[in-house]
């Protein structure tokens, strides 16, 4: 997915402040967006005095010039290169509908005269405390005050960019979850009417109509043809029998039109055991095809876990997924083996999977379950966050962590990864207490940050604090 951000930038003035510093705001506010890989729109500086925004009236010009420019950018910038002025801010971004990051100069020593003292670390306060007032969300990082130009407020805008990606596409999605939730697993029971409230429609299928589907495509057709090709690009199906790979690529492209035939975002899946019993195959290595192929994709209906796995890859733009927290690692408190059967996108893994029976099922029947995508998880940081539905709220958490590429075992099935967490038996026993599930979602990098941003700030969910 596309990765570049385009920002409206806003400059601020207060006019008993030295305007001569706007003009070279403008120009480093530029020069920072463009380096760091984003793109901006900017009006034109004759539009107010100075090419910035002091007054109310001065506000309102800036309005309309975003309404002009209206699904041409993600997010503004609000910078202050002297204290700045409230109510000409508000009344520019009091309806601009998107993420709002709040920059301030610092001032420097040996320029702090009249002339070149621009009190923006004061200034920020006002702003945001007439945007509190107003309840107009808007977004802060630390430091108070940073240049434009730094390294700091280039990891700032990065987190900024990762934000509005996650607003933008979380406003409304929708997930399309593919049979019921098995009852076996209480745990991954949601509320749909609160999940609507955030924005978030479900859409559900039958697995009767998906087996329908399948039964409907004749093994030559094109689509499954193509589709056969495609995944033993994807992984290693060496193994698998030839009727039992058709049936795979059936199943595969049934899923596809699902998502075509109702817009969908994320898809969820019960997995087993009809899969099993009805098709003989297990679905795992499918859910990773879709979740390598950018398209959000949990197993066992856990459709919380996709929703935490939609946010990451708008984060990211990177492959995520679900996985259980599954076994302890030696005798070290900190780390955690996480597993699931197959469902990892091979480009999470260490090098392509290989496609097997899942042991699982052909424990009681072999040949039921050919779909499991072994292998293992690479090494590199990561995210884990989920979510929870309770009380009409929908709740969510989010930490870091590192696989750190240790050894398990060849006989371990499945796809799974040593992870280093920090204080984790703590974290893990409030997870448990507060009713958050044996699944967490994982992503590529570190995103806690833009994550509590968008959730806490612009689509209000609940935090709770690992």
């Amino acid at each position: 997915m596309p990765m570049v951000s385009t920002f409206a930038l806003y400059f601020g003035n207060r006019g008993f402040f030295p305007e001569s510093l706007i003009a070279s705001a403008r120009a480093e506010m530029i020069r920072a967006v463009e380096s760091s890989g984003n793109k901006y729109i900017i009006p034109d500086e004759n539009m107010t005095r100075y090419g910035a925004v002091e007054t109310r009236s001065e506000g309102v010009l800036y309005a309309q010039w975003l309404a002009q420019n209206k699904d041409k950018y993600d997010g503004v910038i609000l910078c202050l290169p002297n204290f700045g002025d409230e109510n000409g801010a508000v009344a520019a971004l009091r309806a601009c509908g998107t993420p709002i990051l709040i920059q301030a100069y610092p001032d420097e020593i040996g320029k702090m005269d009249f002339a070149r003292r621009r009190d923006a670390y004061c200034g920020k306060f006002s702003i945001m405390d007439f945007f509190h007032q107003c309840r107009l969300p808007y977004t802060v990082f630390e430091p108070h005050v940073v240049h434009p130009l730094s390294e700091t407020f280039r990891n700032n805008l990065n987190d900024f960019a990762a934000v509005c990606r996650i607003v933008k596409g979380m406003r409304n999605f929708s997930i399309g979850a593919i049979g019921a939730r098995t009852t076996k697993f209480k745990t991954v029971r949601y509320d749909e009417i609160a999940l609507q409230k955030y924005g978030i429609t479900v859409e559900t299928f039958d697995l009767s109509e998906l087996f329908f589907r399948v039964e409907k495509y004749d093994d030559n057709n094109v689509k499954i043809v193509k589709r056969e090709e495609e995944l033993k690009n994807y992984s290693n199906f060496g193994n698998v029998p030839g009727n039992k790979m058709k049936t795979l690529a059936k199943v595969s492209v049934v899923i596809d039109d699902f998502i075509s035939d109702y817009g969908l975002d994320c898809v969820t899946l019960r997995c087993w055991e009809e899969m099993q019993t009805v098709l003989g195959i297990a679905p795992c290595v499918l859910l990773g095809f879709l979740n390598n192929r950018g398209v959000v994709a949990s197993c066992e209906i856990d459709l919380c876990s996709a929703i935490n796995m939609h946010a990451m890859k708008l984060a990211s733009g990177k492959a995520t997924a679900c996985l259980d927290w599954n076994n302890n690692y030696g005798e070290n408190p900190d780390k955690v083996i996480l597993f699931h059967c197959g469902p990892v996108a091979e480009s999470l893994m260490e090098q392509k999977g290989r496609v097997t029976d899942h042991k699982m099922f052909a424990k009681a029947n072999p040949g039921c379950g050919w779909g499991s995508d072994e292998g293992r998880i690479a090494a590199g940081d990561f995210t884990y966050s989920n979510c929870k539905t309770e009380d009409g709220k929908l709740t969510v958490y989010a930490g870091e962590g590192r696989f750190t590429g240790e050894p398990i075992e060849e006989e371990y099935f499945g796809c799974g990864g040593v992870a280093y967490i920090e204080n984790l038996q703590p974290k893990l026993i409030k997870l448990g207490r507060n009713g958050f599930r044996h699944h967490t979602s994982v992503g590529v990098g570190h995103m806690k940050k833009p994550l509590l941003e968008a959730f806490s700030i612009y689509l209000g969910y609940d935090i709770m604090e690992l």
